[in-house]
């Protein structure tokens, strides 16, 4: 070979060389803690910005301030933030012990929906008010029936392949009592998220087929039940279905979601610069303000929050392949169907893929109780993350963003030089 050639063989390695390297940065043992980190910090920031923008008419209107949707929705983000530091150093084995007591607490809770201390709103029984603070006792028990569902079935994990041993005790009867008590507040979109909860963690316990077949079967039976037996349920199908389009009846919240998406266009009227928040569409800091983000950031708004509930999912995934427990791989596998899921059907609603069911928008929506177990739950993906071979010993060796931060001072530089200079005078 020529020396010529050989060189050109030389400068071609690193070009080579790149793509595994790139490649091998994604093999960290740190990458599923800091990606999962990243992408529930960017979802909260653009929740609290979009819930500034969209909440700033209604919340003016009902307390002649355009902030205070905005100052309870970061106050709650705070509150969820401590909550997501605590859980992330909290251990499997502590997870494990809290798995029955998160459950029933959650219960007790719900059942105090149906006491004088019970709310409603928009027809829905499922909130707890204390008196300015409302609770929505259901966010937190979907939160028990992972952390139930994935301790029970990891001890039976030998008996799964009978079915008394798959539903029993995880769906009946206390997955399915809790579920129950959110159906007689007559709560269907809480229902459908818990239910695919549940259908998540039998699925990634690995139960047969046939079980999902017959559940289906019967989840279907009762959902076409809850819809025909609902004045409010039925027009909101018939809606969907184009039956009816009263832009003053129960059509108006659609049409105006859609409204919004179509007046945003390709790019967008602007951050805070949206017509739809003026009282057109009644719930843009809820359960419609991806419709908020479509009119005011356009089309890649929308796809960026997509794109981040996508690597979301994907990252969730990467947990479930990258650990041999089987707790957390149940525990995560529920917790991934919890916000996909609920992704969807609120998502689906506003863009007329599905009937308005109203379920918010996890970790974007206005809404404290979603907002603190959300991030709750993702703070137990991280403690899982941290479990991931060489995790934890990496996050131990790096320094603190607050001693990188001091360490770039010019303070801390004179300091440094000062003890060097001392040092060298004491030889």
């Amino acid at each position: 070979m020529s020396s010529a050639s050989a060189a050109a063989g030389k400068a071609r390695q690193p070009e080579h060389g790149r793509v595994p390297a790139w490649l091998q940065r994604l093999e960290s043992p740190v990458t599923t803690y800091y990606v999962l980190l990243s992408v529930t910090a960017v979802l909260v920031i653009i929740g609290l910005i979009m819930v500034l923008s969209a909440s700033a008419i209604v919340s003016y209107k009902s307390s002649d301030s355009s902030y205070t949707i905005f100052l309870r929705q970061a106050q709650f983000a705070a509150v969820g933030a401590i909550a997501m530091t605590i859980a992330s150093r909290v251990s499997v084995a502590t997870w494990k012990r809290f798995a029955v007591p998160a459950l029933l607490g959650a219960m007790a809770l719900q059942l105090l929906v149906f006491t004088p201390l019970g709310k409603s709103v928009n027809g829905n029984t499922n909130w707890i008010a204390v008196g300015p603070i409302s609770i929505q006792p259901s966010e937190f028990a979907k939160l028990g029936i992972v952390l139930f569902g994935a301790a029970v079935l990891t001890r039976k994990r030998k008996l799964l392949g009978h079915f008394k041993h798959a539903l029993v005790p995880f769906v009946v009867p206390f997955s399915g009592l809790a579920i129950l008590l959110v159906l007689l507040g007559h709560d269907l979109g809480t229902v459908i998220v818990m239910s695919a909860i549940v259908a998540a963690v039998l699925y990634t316990a690995g139960v047969s087929w046939r079980l999902f077949a017959v559940g289906g079967l019967g989840f279907g039976l009762l959902a076409a039940v809850m819809i025909l037996t609902s004045e409010n349920r039925l027009a909101r199908f018939d809606v969907w279905l184009g039956k009816d389009t009263d832009p003053f009846g129960a059509a108006r919240q659609p049409l105006h979601g859609r409204y919004a998406l179509a007046d945003g266009g390709w790019w967008g009227v602007g951050l805070g610069a949206s017509r739809e928040k003026w009282q057109w569409l009644s719930e843009p800091h809820n359960d419609f303000i991806y419709a908020i983000i479509g009119e005011e950031l356009g089309l890649p708004g929308t796809l960026v929050v997509l794109a981040l509930f996508a690597v979301l999912a994907l990252v969730c995934y990467r947990l479930v392949l990258r650990t041999d427990d089987l707790f957390i791989r149940l525990a995560t596998g529920g917790v991934m169907a919890w916000i996909v899921v609920q992704a969807i059907v609120n998502i689906g609603a506003v863009i007329g893929l599905l009937p308005v069911i109203g379920v918010p928008l996890p970790l974007v929506s206005s809404g404290g109780s979603s907002l603190v177990t959300t991030m709750l739950a993702l703070g137990m993906l991280l403690s899982f993350a941290r479990q991931e071979p060489g995790c934890a010993e990496a996050l131990a060796a790096r320094p603190s963003v607050v001693r990188r931060s001091l360490a770039v001072l010019p303070v801390g530089r004179s300091r440094g030089a000062a003890r060097g200079s001392g040092r060298g005078a004491g030889r």
